[in-house]
């Protein structure tokens, strides 16, 4: 049996094919499955070309009519550090749901004034979304709110809240 000769070129190696280069080879495609799953997730929202675009509840002349039915009680402010030890302000408060309608979402406006009783900060958030149990007729719910950030010129006063947008359950027949 003869040996085919091996000819080297001086100046040029031949590349290593270890274990190190496996494991790299691995790593890399490890991050690039990390990172397509994050951009893929379902519940990522994706950003839009004209900036964030939020979706809010309808608010014509009907839900506007059921609006006063919707009471919002025993609004409290506390305040919490989160995770990242940043000051966190919340607002916790009840809906009660005093009409003859089950709603699906209702959404709340909070606007916090300054001392010449301008709004400092107004901000919609939902207070019920599609996820959670539609609120009944008659039933109330607990919900809160918070804000990272409030303006230095708040005049430290409870927000004003109340309901902006309604979308109601579909009626039962």
């Amino acid at each position: 049996m003869h040996e085919q000769p091996q000819i080297e070129i001086p100046g040029e190696q031949q590349p290593d094919r270890g274990p190190f280069s496996f494991a790299l080879l691995v790593a890399a495609a490890a991050v690039v499955i990390v990172l397509a799953g994050f951009y893929l997730w379902p519940g990522r929202q994706s950003p839009s070309r004209g900036g964030a675009q939020e979706v809010h509840p309808p608010f014509g002349p009907e839900e506007r009519a059921y609006a006063p039915k919707i009471v919002i009680e025993n609004p409290a402010l506390s305040r919490a550090e989160n995770f990242l030890h940043q000051e966190v302000t919340i607002l916790a408060s009840e809906l009660a749901n005093t009409g003859e309608r089950t709603l699906r979402e209702v959404e709340v406006t909070v606007e916090f004034y300054d001392d010449m009783n301008q709004i400092a900060l107004r901000e919609s958030r939902l207070a019920i979304n599609s996820a959670s149990p539609p609120l009944e007729p008659g039933a109330r719910r607990a919900f809160d709110v918070s804000f990272e950030h409030i303006p230095r010129s708040w005049n430290m006063q409870q927000p004003a809240v109340r309901v902006t947008g309604l979308l109601f359950a579909p009626s039962r027949q």
